[in-house]
């Protein structure tokens, strides 16, 4: 679940316009955790990723 559909339990308000300091913290908490390796990478790119790394294992695997 993204954050940005989140509603406070403190103040019924959308977590992502932070309204107040428990909207503040878990909306910074839930950015620090999305910031992995693969996050900036769109999901074309990742299958594009994905592709290319099995042709590798396929050649390897072909030239041993």
């Amino acid at each position: 679940m993204t954050y940005d559909r989140l509603v406070c339990a403190n103040c019924a308000a959308p977590v992502t316009e932070g309204r107040c300091p428990v909207c503040r913290a878990s909306r910074e908490r839930l950015q620090q955790q999305a910031g992995g390796m693969f996050a900036q990478l769109s999901p074309a790119m990742l299958v594009a990723l994905m592709i290319v790394l099995i042709a590798v294992g396929i050649l390897l695997h072909q030239a041993s």
